[in-house]
């Protein structure tokens, strides 16, 4: 997905953004791992059958990114 897709395809509700937001900021995550976050989600909320991104499906998300990065870097 393009960055207009992503902005217009993962719609996030309030505090799902807010978590992500926290996320980005603790784990000192690049744009380019938002995005992937962010279309993991909605792959996730896709499976689910919802419309809007939800604070679970976020967090699995980032869950799947924090296993990744401690795989990688050990």
């Amino acid at each position: 997905m393009s960055p207009r897709q992503l902005r217009q395809h993962c719609q996030l509700q309030p505090d799902a953004a807010q978590l992500l937001r926290a996320a980005m900021e603790e784990m000192g995550l690049s744009a380019r791992a938002h995005d992937k976050i962010l279309r993991v989600s909605r792959t996730i909320a896709d499976l689910e059958g919802a419309t809007d991104i939800a604070v679970s499906h976020l967090s699995e998300a980032i869950n799947y990114r924090t296993r990744d990065r401690n795989y990688w870097s050990s």
